[in-house]
């Protein structure tokens, strides 16, 4: 009883399940070098903040207006560019964590 190995979370358990259907599927985990996460950091840090620059501009714009109509075109213009951002920062990142 006392070569019993220690309990694994189940977030360990996960991940070695992924990690076999990795290997499995042929696909290769090359460790991030650290240009690729100073790369990576610098591209979130710039994202992050045009991203805070457009909650500005929205909350600035929705003060600035008290039509609802309005105010739901402005919130839909917002969601689609906060999405538009977020996807290019994420195309980003996988593509720093390719290179």
């Amino acid at each position: 009883m006392t070569d019993e190995k220690p309990l694994k979370s189940s977030l360990e358990l996960a991940m070695e399940r992924l990690a076999r259907k990795d290997a499995e599927a042929g696909v290769e985990n090359a460790p991030v070098t650290e240009a690729q996460k100073a790369a990576i950091a610098e591209a979130r840090n710039f994202y992050e903040s045009k991203l805070a620059e457009l909650e500005v501009l929205h909350q600035s714009k929705l003060n600035a207006t008290a039509d609802p109509a309005e105010r739901d075109v402005l919130g839909q213009q917002y969601r689609r560019e906060r999405e538009h951002l977020t996807s290019e920062r994420d195309a980003k990142v996988a593509k720093l964590r390719r290179a």
